[in-house]
């Protein structure tokens, strides 16, 4: 596995050991797991279903659509 290195003040160094600990984690797991949440691409699993204001009700069902409607071009076209 590839090790990496960085620095970050020591405010936010204490931080993440102390969230680390809290976690039962070693810092290292903890800052990897961190990690990959950020770095993924893909939505977090149930997001869709969790998000706050999501729809609860019904399925939604798009009508049917009118056609395009002409309008006026801006001025001078």
């Amino acid at each position: 596995m590839p090790q990496l290195h960085c620095y970050v003040p020591s405010e936010l160094a204490e931080r993440l050991r102390e969230r680390a600990e809290r976690e039962g984690l070693s810092l290292s797991r903890f800052l990897a797991r961190v990690l990959d949440r950020e770095v993924d691409d893909d939505w977090p699993e149930g997001f869709f279903e969790e998000v706050a204001g999501g729809w609860r009700g019904e399925p939604l069902v798009r009508p049917e659509q009118d056609s395009w409607e002409d309008r006026p071009g801006l001025e001078g076209e």
